[in-house]
């Protein structure tokens, strides 16, 4: 076969293993670089070359290794521009003193664990060929490295952006990025020459090259950001030239003698960092660097990863003292800085967490060592592994020792400053909190519905309410320009101007005050909603509907996650554009969902004044109609007569129960149906709903799922009404 074909065979498999496993990993809340990484390795002789070895050697014989080569290297340089780039000042511009202190002894204490573990290691794995002092620099350099990209991933997928932990972490690893880049081109430097001595020429010349960028660089590019300031887009002669420089400054760092990634490391780092300049150049750039290009220097770090290499128990216990010295050189190191800086012990150990998080940046050292033959391949195996799964523990780690209910404590948002605002106001009220309803909003522009529905439950004059507009920006790739803390600050704000646009134009003017925003980051919006429904202590959500990608049925989809994943009352809103609210129906057939219907329905009854409720129950022949709760016909005898006076209860005799409220929902604002096996709506054991009254129904509908039977939607307000009663 050909080898350009054969190469091209070889990228088409890696790109669609890559994706498929990284999402698998995505769906365990895993960066998505983990599974890539594995789906590397998984192409090698760990796995594809075990299970078929006529095949593998077949795809990927020995011959494509250095097409393979190529490409990785050329995806690393741009990866690293664009790293570089996306490395803001912004990052290490708060508690920069302990960032400082704490950082640096991350590395140090790591480092110094790294180099004795060489002095018992060197002997096994390495050889006369290699310096003692190159092995030992490149093992410690592996136990000191942070994977900025992947943390700063980590730090915006919870939320931490604007926390103190989330500005230290990113602070912390920004300065350990630069910090630990030095120490690898030393390292590399004296790899290259055999000792400290002969490598100090390089270290100067790399120092020179630095000054200059630094300075020359950094004028010139200036004049770039003046450029997109007055043309406001990069052209393809502009871009081309951006490229160029790439490149060229990749070239004279190997020409240097360290390796082409720092030039381009430090090009990116040069870069004027106007946001729409550095939003449009990583954007223009990423797509095919991280899609394609990356995925190869995957596969081709995964080919030279022999996991069958740890073929005795000694080996093992090795490979398991390298994994102990990394995590734990790292981690006590960050913890005990950052205690000795006064951070608390909690915060301190969430940030020992992040920083122990290496990913792509280790694999990147690991290759370069490799090539350099500084490390063997046996050691390259061990280290892999240890990046797999210090990269691995970091989530469920940080979830653990700093869960989601102290994130919330620790986030400054508009958002806690207006519900402080508005327990000040209602603090005379002798209820412990709000009644409060949460609303997922995936477009404030065609929503507004939903949201004026939500705060016409909610909002009365006898108990106070809230109203949370819940908005969840979800992204999509690990290194994406969009997952920086930076970018995702302004989709955040950009977000919020959206969402308290939809809440002016709400009516009536009163109930503005009511309704708050609250705007996460997030890579499962299902999930999310359900754990900020329990950390805010909702007593209802109320999702929009909307039509899934691959199915017809209204409540599949995130709709239907939704109502099977949150732990409290749901409601799916299906809007036929009825603003209006006068005439409620509710089909009533005595289950627990058809209770909530009622209920919410007797709550826009006290909440409006105008509205009327028909509870229409539907019987076939000679069935005997179902009747009311004792619980709820001894609450609507209690109402007093403003509001019992609205209600009518029908019986209807239909052999078609759904045609029956079909037809009463012509005459209706507003039908509030249980999810009941009567209206067509129930859960069914496969996971499947069928939809026909949703399809049919003639006037807006409300689908309730109750969580569970002990409910508080009514409790607000049954002491009012039964004063209103007895006087």
């Amino acid at each position: 076969m050909h080898t350009v074909v054969l190469v091209l065979i070889e990228v088409l498999i890696v790109i669609g293993l890559s994706r498929l496993v990284g999402l698998a990993f995505r769906w365990i809340n895993q960066p998505l670089v983990i599974g890539e990484i594995v789906a590397g390795i998984m192409l090698g002789p760990s796995f594809f070359g075990l299970i078929a070895p006529g095949l593998a050697a077949t795809l990927f014989p020995a011959q494509t290794a250095p097409f393979l080569n190529v490409l990785s290297q050329v995806g690393l340089i741009f990866f690293m521009f664009l790293i570089g780039l996306e490395l803001n000042p912004r990052y290490i511009s708060g508690n920069l003193e302990i960032a400082i202190l704490t950082s640096h002894v991350s590395i140090l204490v790591p480092f110094s664990l790294g180099t004795l573990l060489a002095v018992l290691i060197y002997p096994l794995l390495s050889n006369a060929s290699v310096s003692f002092t190159a092995f030992a620099l490149f093992l410690g350099a592996a136990m000191s490295i942070t994977a900025f990209p992947v943390l700063a991933r980590i730090i915006t997928e919870n939320n931490l952006q604007g926390t103190r932990l989330g500005t230290l972490a990113l602070t912390c690893a920004a300065v350990d990025d630069v910090t630990a880049w030095c120490i690898l081109a030393v390292a590399i430097a004296v790899a290259r020459t055999g000792s400290f001595a002969s490598a100090f020429p390089t270290i100067i010349e790399s120092l020179v090259y630095i000054g200059v960028m630094v300075t020359l660089g950094r004028i010139f590019l200036s004049r770039l950001a003046t450029y997109y300031r007055r043309t406001g887009r990069l052209n393809q002669f502009v871009l081309a030239s951006i490229y160029i420089g790439v490149i060229a400054s990749a070239l004279l760092t190997e020409l240097i003698g360290i390796h082409l990634i720092f030039g381009a490391f430090l090009l990116g780092a040069i870069m004027p960092k106007s946001a729409g300049l550095v939003r449009e150049l990583a954007t223009k750039t990423e797509d095919f660097v991280l899609i394609f290009l990356l995925p190869v220097f995957f596969a081709y770090s995964g080919l030279r990863t022999e996991i069958g290499l740890l073929n005795r128990p000694e080996l093992w216990i090795l490979c398991a003292l390298v994994l102990a010295v990394a995590i734990a050189g790292k981690y006590i190191g960050t913890y005990v800085a950052a205690r000795v800086s006064g951070i608390e012990k909690r915060e301190a150990s969430a940030l020992g967490w992040l920083m122990n998080t290496r990913g792509l940046t280790e694999l990147i050292v690991l290759n370069i060592g490799l090539e350099l033959g500084v490390i063997s391949p046996l050691l390259f195996t061990m280290l892999v592994i240890m990046a797999l799964v210090t990269t691995f523990m970091t989530s469920p780690l940080l979830e653990w020792t700093y869960p989601k209910k102290l994130i919330k404590l620790d986030v400054i948002e508009a958002e806690l400053e207006v519900e402080t605002a508005v327990k000040t106001i209602t603090s005379g009220d002798n209820f412990s909190r709000p009644y409060r309803i949460l609303v997922p909003i995936a477009n404030p522009d065609t929503q507004k519905g939903l949201v004026q529905l939500a705060a016409a439950i909610a909002i009365n004059n006898i108990h106070p309410a809230t109203v949370n507009p819940l908005s969840l920006i979800e992204l999509e790739e690990d290194y994406a320009f969009e997952s920086t803390p930076v970018e995702a600050d302004r989709l955040i704000q950009q977000r919020r101007q959206h969402l308290e646009e939809l809440i002016q134009r709400l009516e009536p003017p009163t109930v503005r005050s009511y309704v708050h925003p609250i705007i996460r980051v997030s890579n499962n919006v299902a999930r999310e909603t359900a754990q900020i429904a329990a950390l805010e202590q909702a007593d209802l959500i109320i999702v929009g509907w909307h039509r899934p990608a691959f199915s017809n049925n209204r409540l599949g989809g995130r709709v239907g996650q939704i109502l099977t994943s949150a732990a409290v009352d749901v409601a799916v809103f299906i809007d036929r554009g009825e603003e209006r609210l006068e005439s409620l129906l509710v089909p009533y057939s005595a289950n627990i969902h058809d209770d909530l219907a009622l209920i919410l329905a007797l709550r826009l009854l006290v909440n409006r004044d105008t509205s009327h409720l028909q509870i229409l129950q539907v019987v076939s022949e000679h069935q005997v109609k179902d009747e009311l709760s004792y619980e709820f016909r001894s609450l609507i005898e209690q109402m007093p007569s403003r509001i019992s006076d609205r209600i009518d209860m029908i019986t209807v005799a239909a052999t078609e129960p759904i045609q029956a409220v079909v037809a009463a929902s012509q005459n209706a604002d507003l039908t509030i149906a249980g999810t009941s096996r009567a209206w067509g709506i129930e859960r069914q054991t496969l996971g499947r709903y069928t939809d026909e009254l949703a399809i049919q129904c003639r006037s807006s509908l409300l689908i309730t799922r109750r969580y569970s039977q002990v409910t508080s939607h009514l409790a607000s307000v049954l002491t009012e009404m039964k004063s209103e009663v007895t006087n």
